[in-house]
């Protein structure tokens, strides 16, 4: 009796096994790469020239982010804080700590700090600074607690995915604009009947948030992606000009 199978079918099984392992392969060492901080530099934590502990600047002495990150409000890019607003107080504060003889040899010499940026957007991606603060996108979003940190880190991946997390769902990240600036903020600290008589709330909601004991994330975000007609892009040209 004939082979119902021609010969060669034999080896089907074999080749299905070695694909299968080579899939499989491929897509661990793929994953252990791109989904990690060595890919994502999540949790980079580089040695600045001179140690600035946002910790104490901001969260015990009180300090606004705008007052050294100035042009975050009217530029596509935030800037570091050049010598002479540090030297605002370092004439007079600490102006002996030896941690601060580069701020000081900056002034004499009026070179600038060599500062180790961590959050440089590459060349083929587009990121306006201004237009995220201004409706309601907290640095808290892509930066982390940096109000509690002794050391800067990358906290967010700033991958592609990441962002369109944020334009495919804006209201699970905007807060009123008072706060953008206010990395502590919960929206537990949002009184209700002042946020209401302030923003209002979406149209096409049946019950009076007015009323309600809280409002949760969502609410807010909803009702402040309608009033400020927020839409962001999610097509390549939003961001790959």
């Amino acid at each position: 009796m004939a082979n119902f199978f021609p010969r060669w079918t034999n080896w089907v099984p074999i080749k299905l096994v070695v694909c299968g392992i080579v899939t499989v392969c491929g897509l661990s060492a793929a994953t252990w790469y791109y989904a990690t901080p060595r890919y994502t530099k999540v949790g980079y934590e580089p040695i600045q020239p001179v140690p600035f502990p946002h910790d104490v600047h901001v969260t015990q002495l009180g300090m606004d982010c705008r007052y050294c990150h100035s042009f975050v409000e009217m530029a596509a890019q935030s800037n570091v804080p050049n010598t002479q607003t540090c030297m605002n107080c370092h004439t007079q504060v600490q102006k002996d700590n030896p941690k601060l003889e580069p701020v000081r040899a900056s002034w004499k010499t009026g070179d600038p700090i060599d500062w180790v940026w961590l959050h440089r957007t590459v060349d083929y991606v587009y990121y306006n600074h201004a237009a995220h603060v201004n409706r309601g996108i907290s640095c808290f979003s892509c930066h982390g607690p940096v109000n509690h940190m002794s050391v800067v880190r990358i906290a967010e991946p700033h991958s592609m995915g990441w962002c369109l997390e944020c334009h495919r769902h804006p209201e699970n990240f905007l807060r009123p604009e008072d706060q953008v600036f206010n990395l502590d903020w919960k929206p537990e600290d949002v009184k209700p009947a002042e946020f209401v008589a302030q923003y209002g709330q979406p149209n096409e909601t049946r019950e009076d948030f007015s009323k309600k004991k809280k409002l949760t994330q969502t609410e807010i975000g909803r009702t402040l992606k309608e009033r400020w007609n927020i839409n962001p892009p999610t097509n390549c040209q939003g961001c790959h000009r």
